[in-house]
């Protein structure tokens, strides 16, 4: 006798969940000529040859006699853009097809328009699946476009990208090339960063006026209702700044920072006020990872907020991006905290696929001279 299951039936199916699919729509027509159609994502290729392939649906499905008594059906898979789609075919008690624009496949079988590739298949049998019918198909006919695919997994609809892991891309010498790709995997680092924690984070580059957030990623209560694109920021008195300007030659920094300390020591800018104490904050960055500042408010509010900042570096050993976590002051986490490691984590991972080598910025700091 089988032993009883250890789990239930929504553990189950959450770790099933964590199997990330594509999407489809199954169509086919019953005796009457009528058409029917569900989403389903238990679709799977069997065999090349001959060319077999597979889906289940539950036997108390509303569909499930239409499909049981049909002799073909059509595989949709589905384009990214067609999630509304996906969900008119998933839900029961409406005419599904109503102003959606199909073509007849062979035997009248609706192929809906706009999908990411269609396959045509011919019944081959019917097999018992517990409460699910695995009805197996023998394609006929196959047609894709260059549209990108829908994709589900963890009870919500993805996007497919191509893999931010491994090497970094072909002639990623120049230093445009080398933000563009950085933003772009630091934007996913920094949106899984921001969901695990609840923080509302910023994405930074090097722009012409200094530190410049090109991306926010809120948290569930973001620090403002208004998180502006392009803002620059200070360079001697923020977590961003301290954090790219540590691992940025002076030439690229000087004209910035030696505005600001004539700024600060004169008591209108919050900061160090000579490029000692300024050259000893960026070297605690360096030390520690990661630049941490006091309070301060946040921009145009009188919000308090603490910020934390880490520099990713590219193949020479430069900051070519900055993740910066933003929160209230209250709760904000510290140095040692879990979010603190993990950001720093995040860096070191990011700018591994960025080139760059431990050994590399080793060199290239004895070959600066920070004033």
């Amino acid at each position: 006798m089988a032993s009883e299951p250890r789990f239930d039936g929504k553990e189950l199916r959450r770790v099933l969940g964590s199997f990330v699919t594509g999407v489809t729509i199954v169509t086919t027509i019953d005796a009457a000529g009528r058409a029917w159609g569900l989403t389903a994502n238990s679709f799977s290729s069997v065999s090349l040859d001959p060319p077999l392939v597979l889906w289940s649906q539950s036997v108390r499905a509303p569909s499930h006699p239409a499909f049981a008594g049909a002799t073909r059906f059509a595989i949709n898979i589905l384009a990214e853009d067609q999630v509304e789609l996906s969900n008119r075919f998933a839900t029961s008690g409406i005419d599904k097809f109503s102003g959606v624009e199909t073509d007849a496949g062979a035997g009248n079988v609706p192929l809906l328009r706009g999908c990411s590739a269609w396959l045509e298949c011919t019944l081959v049998s019917k097999l018992p699946g517990g409460d699910h019918v695995i009805f197996v198909g023998e394609i006929q006919t196959i047609r894709r476009s260059e549209r990108r695919p829908l994709v589900f997994g963890s009870g919500q609809y993805l996007v497919a990208d191509p893999h931010d892991l491994g090497k970094p891309p072909p002639g990623l010498g120049t230093t445009v090339q080398s933000q563009l790709h950085a933003a772009r995997i630091g934007a996913r680092a920094m949106a899984r960063l921001s969901e695990e924690f609840d923080e509302t984070m910023a994405l930074s580059v090097w722009g012409n006026h200094g530190p410049t957030i090109t991306a926010w990623q809120p948290s569930s209560t973001p620090v403002s209702s208004s998180l502006p694109m392009g803002l620059a920021l200070r360079v001697t008195s923020t977590a961003t700044g301290l954090a790219m300007a540590a691992h940025l030659p002076p030439e690229a920094t000087q004209w910035i920072v030696d505005a600001e300390l004539k700024l600060n020591a004169s008591g209108a800018g919050a900061g160090p006020i000579d490029e000692s104490e300024f050259k000893d904050l960026l070297d605690e960055v360096r030390a520690q990872g990661i630049s941490i500042r006091a309070p301060g408010h946040f921009w145009g509010s009188d919000r308090l907020v603490n910020a934390m900042s880490v520099p990713v570096l590219d193949s020479s050993g430069q900051t070519v991006i900055a993740l910066t976590v933003i929160g209230d002051v209250e709760r904000f986490p510290g140095a040692d905290s879990a979010l603190a490691q993990a950001l720093k984590r995040t860096a070191a991972d990011l700018s591994k696929r960025l080139g760059f080598e431990p050994e590399s910025e080793s060199s290239y700091r004895r070959s600066v001279h920070y004033q």
